[in-house]
């Protein structure tokens, strides 16, 4: 039953609407895209319109025919204002930035007005949020548009409807776009990783580089992951909680991430959530790391870029609609 109710909605919109799939820049709003209704204002001021002109014709006041079409004529004028207010307007997509899983993206809108008129009164919405705008003359101006991101992958803030109520609140004239803009969602990160896998060992010097058994660096609250030798036994000893000793290697060299070198027990969102943890705590030390999934495989880098790649072949890690660069 879902499944028809939205097969007959995408069938309205693409018949009623024109919304089909994402449209290329720039989005100019032209006659037959524009729709006019009353809104819920205008219904009750139409009624006391009827009500005034029958009183007129009841008792035949001449002054009351005068005030109806008056009022009336003021009514049928905005609709002339609100649908010209939307006329030849023009949506290009922005930039939405990446964020991670659970999030909010936003999507950047560019609406730009070519006439020497103003366009007041102005409202860009979807299904998880609205800005309103007011746009002058000749003048561009930025629209910020939320969506919450529940999963890793693509998000688009799918139907954009653009309405005005100006000038009186009588009319709603309104357009529904379908930019093509979209947002890449990361795994969300682990809360609370373990520490950063060992370096390879280093055929020189035959150490490991990276995080080591050198210097005592500190401590640090205790995690279920952390190695038994590593406790601070005497401080438990003592009453206090439970600690674990960190130490630092005299060498600071690349990171292994290997998808076959996690526990077993983890499934796939709980190893891309460690992944994404474990390569933003590298990019913040500053430590080079190669990231290693079945079918896909990077050397070891911290090149910006290399982080980027990274992270979104983990966003984009077995779901169907991969990147189309």
């Amino acid at each position: 039953m879902p499944a028809l109710r939205n097969r007959l909605r995408r069938f309205i919109d693409h018949w009623l609407f024109r919304v089909g799939p994402s449209e290329h820049a720039p989005i100019v709003l032209r006659q037959r895209r524009i729709f006019v209704l009353p809104t819920r204002s205008g219904i009750v001021f139409a009624l006391a319109l009827a009500v005034m002109l029958l009183a007129s014709i009841n008792y035949n006041l001449s002054l009351g025919f005068g005030l109806v079409f008056l009022i009336a004529g003021v009514a049928v004028a905005s609709i002339v204002h609100a649908f010209r207010n939307l006329l030849h307007l023009s949506l290009s997509p922005g930039r939405a930035e990446s964020v991670f899983a659970g999030d909010v993206a936003h999507f950047t809108l560019l609406l730009s007005n070519t006439r020497a008129a103003g366009r007041p009164g102005l409202r860009c919405s979807t299904r998880a949020g609205a800005a309103a705008l007011d746009l002058g003359p000749s003048q561009t101006t930025e629209v910020t548009l939320p969506l919450a991101t529940p999963t890793r992958g693509w998000h688009r803030p799918g139907r954009v409807t653009i309405e005005t109520t100006y000038p009186l609140g009588l009319i709603r004239a309104w357009s529904i776009v379908t930019p093509d803009i979209r947002c890449l969602a990361y795994p969300t990160p682990e809360p609370d990783p373990p520490t950063l896998p060992r370096g390879p060992t280093d055929q020189s010097t035959g150490r490991r580089s990276g995080l080591g058994d050198d210097d005592f660096a500190g401590l640090r609250p205790h995690r279920l992951s952390d190695s038994p030798r590593h406790v601070a036994w005497k401080n438990v000893a003592r009453g206090g909680p439970m600690l674990t000793k960190e130490f630092a290697g005299a060498e600071g060299g690349a990171v292994e991430l290997d998808w076959h070198d996690l526990p077993a027990n983890l499934d796939v969102e709980q190893r891309l959530s460690r992944f994404t943890a474990w390569i933003l705590t590298a990019s913040v030390a500053g430590r080079p790391f190669a990231l290693s999934l079945p079918h896909w495989a990077a050397p070891a880098s911290s090149d910006p870029r290399h982080i980027s790649t990274c992270l979104r072949q983990l966003a984009l890690y077995s779901l169907q609609e991969r990147d189309d660069e």
